[in-house]
Formats: C-alpha cells, sequence, structure tokens
C-alpha cells in the first residue's frame, strides 16, 4: 500500500491566516511549539471544555481512551495493541482532531518546516538570505498525517530515505545532506505518522525506525543526518501471540512510551452503535434485527469452536449488516414492493457469504454452517425475548395449533406475509407487537411480527418448515 495522507471528518475548513512573510508572522505574535506540546494543549483544552476529542469511537470510554489521554499529555510515542476490527487505525486517525487545524511553514520546504526553526541546510541557507522575507505558507492539519501499512517489502528509503542518484548527477557530493530523497517519516515533520501492523517490517527497517525515534538523526547508506525531527509515531500491532508474520523488536518496543490494549466493544449498545455509524445499508433495517446481528458477533467471540486468536472484527458485524440490507433491496425490487425493510429471513443470506470471516478451531474445520447457524438462533432468540418480553403470544399460538399456517421466504413481499397471518377475532395483539417494535409502515410490521414467529419458533411454541425457499411456519 501507498503512503496515505487521511482527511478527517471535522468541521468545514475556516480560512488560514494572512500572515505571508516571517515577518508578519512575528508580528502577529504566533510562537513555535512542538507537535507534542501542541496536542497536549489542544487535548486538554477540549477536556476543560467537556468536548469529546474522539467522535465517533465507541466502547472505549472507559478503557482505551483515558489511556490514550495519559499517554499524549505525557508526550509519548504510542503502540496499539489488539486484534483486527477493533478500531486501532480509527483511533489513530482520530489524533488529527488535536492538531491546530493551521500551522505555518518555510513556503517551498521539503520537510514543511516552522519558519522560526528549519532544519534542514537548505532551509538555514534560505533563513539567513531573507531574514523577514523568508515566505510562508499555511498548511491544514489534514496534511499533516501520513499513515503507512507495513509491508515485508517496505524498504528502509520508504520510511527514511535514500541518495537520489539524479541529484548526485548535478554535481554534489555523496555525503552532502541535499542529496537525499526523505522517506515519509521525515516529511512527517512536525506532525503524526502512523505505521499499521508494525511487527510486519523486517527487523533492519525497525532498526532504522528505532535509530530515528530515539536519537533524531538519519542514517542512510553510512552517511549520518542530524535533523531536530518533531514528529508523533504511533503504530498498530496484533498481539504478539497472534501474528505469526513477525514481531516488534524489543529495543523498538522500548522506546514506544505507550503500549494501550484495545478491545472488542464490551457493551450490546456500543456494538450496535459501530453498526448503526459504519454500515452503508441500502435498505431499512430495524433495530432488531441491528441487534440479532450485535448479539451474532458477541456470541462468535465467545465460542470455543471459534479461534479467538484472530479474532471475529467488527467489519463482519457491518459487512452482515450490509448484507441483511441487501437482500431486503433484493426482494424489494423482484416483489415490487413500494420500501425494502429487512426481515428476519433475511438473516440467512448473510450467513451463507460471510462464514468464510470467521476461523475456526482446529477440528470444527467444515461445520461453519452449523456453528454459525447455530450461534445465530442463539441471538434471535435472545432479541425475541428481550424485545417481545410481556407480550401474551398464546392466542397467536393457538390459531397455529388450530392449522393457521403462515408462510415467509426471501422471495415473499410484506404484503403476502401479513396477509398469511391468521385472524385472532378483536384482538389487538399485533398492533401491541408492532407498537413494542415501534413498527409503523407495513414493511417494518412484516418485520416486526416475523421476529414474533421466530421467537415462537425458537422457543419451541410453534413449528417450522423451510424448503430454500420458502417457510412456513405451522
Amino acid at each position: 500500500m501507498s503512503d496515505l495522507t487521511v482527511p478527517t471528518a471535522t468541521a468545514p475548513r475556516t480560512a488560514p491566516p494572512t500572515a505571508s512573510t516571517l515577518g508578519e508572522l512575528r508580528a502577529s505574535g504566533h510562537r513555535a511549539r512542538s507537535v507534542h506540546a501542541e496536542i497536549r494543549a489542544n487535548l486538554l483544552a477540549a477536556l476543560r471544555e467537556g468536548r469529546d476529542p474522539w467522535p465517533g469511537m465507541h466502547g472505549f470510554g472507559q478503557t482505551v481512551i483515558p489511556q490514550l489521554e495519559r499517554a499524549l499529555i505525557a508526550g509519548h510515542d504510542i503502540v496499539l495493541l489488539g486484534e483486527r476490527g477493533q478500531g486501532k487505525t480509527r483511533l489513530l486517525r482520530s489524533l488529527v482532531g488535536l492538531l491546530d487545524e493551521w500551522t505555518p511553514v518555510i513556503a517551498g520546504s521539503e520537510l514543511g518546516e516552522h519558519p522560526q526553526e528549519p532544519v534542514t541546510a537548505e532551509s538555514r541557507r534560505r533563513a539567513a538570505e531573507l531574514g523577514d522575507e523568508l515566505p510562508v505558507a499555511w498548511r491544514h492539519r489534514d496534511e499533516r498525517y501520513a499513515e503507512k501499512l507495513a509491508t515485508p517489502d517496505t524498504s528502509v528509503a520508504d520510511l527514511i530515505g535514500d541518495v537520489d542518484p539524479m541529484r548526485v548527477a548535478e554535481g554534489r557530493r555523496l555525503g552532502d545532506p541535499e542529496t537525499i530523497h526523505f522517506g515519509l517519516i521525515p516529511r512527517s515533520h512536525r506532525g503524526i505518522v502512523a505505521v499499521n501492523e508494525l511487527p510486519d517490517l523486517a527487523e533492519r527497517i525497525q532498526v532504522a525506525m528505532l535509530n530515528v525515534m530515539e536519537e533524531r538523526d538519519i542514517q542512510i547508506r553510512g552517511y549520518v543526518l542530524r535533523l531536530p525531527l518533531d514528529v508523533l509515531v504511533v503504530a498498530s500491532a496484533n498481539p504478539e501471540d497472534y501474528t505469526n508474520r513477525g514481531r516488534i523488536i524489543t529495543p523498538l518496543k522500548d522506546r514506544f512510551g505507550a503500549e494501550i490494549r484495545t478491545h472488542y466493544p464490551r457493551e450490546l449498545d456500543d456494538e450496535v452503535a459501530v453498526i448503526r455509524q459504519e454500515a452503508d445499508l441500502v435498505a431499512t433495517v430495524p433495530d432488531h434485527l441491528v441487534e440479532v446481528v450485535a448479539r451474532f458477533t458477541r456470541a462468535l467471540r465467545e465460542s470455543s469452536s471459534v479461534d479467538q486468536r484472530s479474532g471475529v472484527s467488527a467489519r463482519f458485524a457491518i459487512a452482515a449488516a450490509e448484507t441483511v440490507a441487501a437482500a431486503a433491496l433484493h426482494r424489494a425490487t423482484t416483489q415490487d414492493e413500494p420500501e425494502a425493510v429487512a426481515r428476519v429471513v433475511d438473516l440467512e443470506a448473510a450467513l451463507e457469504v460471510l462464514r468464510g470471516k470467521v476461523e475456526l478451531e482446529t477440528g470444527e474445520e467444515g461445520r461453519e454452517r452449523e456453528v454459525l447457524g447455530h450461534l445465530l438462533r442463539t441471538a434471535t432468540a435472545e432479541t425475541a425475548r428481550r424485545r417481545l418480553g410481556g407480550v401474551d403470544l398464546a392466542l397467536l399460538v393457538e390459531a397455529i395449533e388450530d392449522g393457521a399456517m403462515v408462510t415467509t421466504g426471501e422471495q415473499v413481499g410484506a404484503r403476502a406475509f401479513l396477509d398469511s397471518l391468521p385472524v385472532l377475532g378483536e384482538s389487538d395483539l399485533y398492533d401491541e407487537v408492532a407498537g413494542r417494535l415501534e413498527a409503523g409502515s407495513e414493511g417494518e410490521r412484516a418485520s416486526a411480527l416475523e421476529l414474533a414467529l421466530e421467537g415462537l419458533y425458537l422457543a419451541r411454541r410453534i413449528g417450522k418448515d423451510s424448503d430454500g425457499t420458502e417457510t412456513v411456519y405451522g
């Protein structure tokens, strides 16, 4: 993966300051400060004002976030350890919001140096020659975050730099600092550089990072270039007991001031919030079905049949919700329904396409469908009990025992499903179920009543028969 500058979803940009020379910058009262001091000041200001510095992060409020905030206040470089899909990258990207919106740089400088603190030979020479007329440009905080996905083929040149043969050919000496083409970390001077999957870096590359983080110098092909780099280095990694592709070398691990463990959401509401926030749903997925998906995902993380060292990513739950929505839209299109609303029957579609995203324990291979099907039924039953507890469904059970049959299926529209429900006289049971699940439209009522039927089946109060295309409760 190539180097990536990731914009942050913040408020619309304001206009940059107007100072265009070093003299104007000094006259405005601006003072240079390190990136660590900048982040610390902005974080403390947000905490004092009661603003949330971590928008969109769910489930970390009492665990990960306090540790991260203390590390930033201390000015430490940070490594986040956790299984896949725990929000590590999203958390790192949110650090951008703690930078000043605009910061001054020497116009045209390769490393984005502060006009009052040039670090390269060329910028120091320009500062000496031009004095207060040194041109100033303004850089937005979105441009001060660089991200690299570590891969085994990542080179020292990618992260640190290398000798540029074109500059040597122009007549410069090989040891001249101006012959160097800088890599990602020096180019992130006065900003944040994030390395994802750090253990995947070859050990010799990690050694090169070690020198930058500790000594703040760059060693390239036997030449040492002293640069007072000002950069916050953050990284993510899977726990060492899971990744067999590599490890973080001990000296480099020691240079990170903070090692913070992340985790999957510990509360059901946080799991639901992540799905709602991240899933791109092409149809209406009622809250009770999102809850089923959340419970299903949590059950997978607790199952002894699933390899917990690999984890069950939040992306699994997001993809499941998106698949359920897609199944609903498919049905609505083929059945010419006015609205697409997901129902319990659509959960089966998620099983078929997502079972490859879960790694089972040795000895369980080949049983993905059985394991996932059992846990999905358990999650559905728990959701039905929680959502419909206290609703007396005896009249519906009696009608089915007397011979009524209700037909549903992936190609059975909401109106056809509702028409197949037995008439319960003057009972308002169907309205009560719909009201409990806040179902207003025809599609939402069908979804609510299908959950009630599936709950009765899973409680073994009614039967169910399916031929793969249609399902009959009876």
